[in-house]
């Protein structure tokens, strides 16, 4: 059934961001579905439940001003507001020692996972402004590694990090117009990006070692919970994480 409510999902054609959008699409969203390969969002289309809201896919590097800006004019065009932005997107570097990396290998992930969210960011909060009613949620996908790095991953654990202010700033920033924001940090999901754990991960003591996933509906459930909150109550910050992973006490 449709609620009437208008929400975007960003690298919604796989892994965490496919199940967050088909979790809000179950729940009656609306859901605008961005990503770089069109053919990947019209998949996760596909697998949307007939009897929950609308899907649209829009092709979208949030890496590009330009890019951000179309689609948003597409979502204005289209429904004239916006309810909910899951800042998912996002990509890693190789796991090589940070005096091997090349600036372009740092520039893609600032790119994708702090410049995409910030450019998602502005464009929802001018829109979540203007709209009657005013106001809406934010969510960005944080990281455990934010405070809790891996070895060899120094720009995605800064991207990261800096996504922790970034959630915080527009929390407080976005308070007079009745924006939320909110940011889940998710350990170890079963995607495809951690099957690699399956056969083992470089721990901060030299070590490799199996690490325990979950099933990644358990995210998608958490952000569908977070998305319905009445704007006069927020989760700020929630770790949703496989029980038995490295994290507290890890390293």
């Amino acid at each position: 059934m449709k609620n009437g409510k208008i929400a975007l999902v960003t690298g919604a054609g796989s892994g965490i961001g496919r199940a967050a959008a088909l979790g809000l699409q179950k729940a009656g969203y609306t859901v605008v579905l961005a990503g770089r390969r069109i053919e990947q969002l019209q998949n996760t289309g596909r697998q949307g439940d007939p009897e929950g809201g609308d899907l649209l896919a829009v092709a979208t590097d949030v890496s590009q001003p330009d890019s951000v800006a179309a689609l948003f004019a597409k979502i204005k065009d289209a429904y004239g507001r916006l309810d909910v932005l899951f800042n998912n997107a996002g990509t890693g570097a190789p796991a090589i020692p940070m005096d091997e990396l090349t600036f372009e290998q740092w520039n893609n992930v600032v790119g994708a996972n702090l410049h995409g969210a910030f450019l998602c960011a502005q464009h929802a909060m001018r829109l979540m402004k203007q709209q009657r009613p005013q106001g809406g949620r934010i969510i960005n996908n944080g990281s455990i590694s934010a405070d809790r790095p891996r070895p060899n991953s120094a720009p995605y654990t800064a991207t990261k990090h800096a996504i922790t202010g970034l959630t915080k700033s527009i929390s407080l920033d976005g308070r007079p117009f009745d924006i939320a924001c909110s940011q889940i940090d998710i350990g170890n999901a079963a995607t495809e990006m951690t099957e690699r754990m399956t056969g083992g991960v470089p721990q901060a003591n030299g070590t490799m070692m199996v690490e325990p996933r979950m099933d990644v509906q358990h995210v998608a459930d958490a952000v569908v919970y977070m998305a319905n909150l009445p704007l006069d109550a927020n989760v700020l910050f929630m770790t949703v994480m496989a029980t038995k992973m490295p994290f507290v006490g890890r390293g």
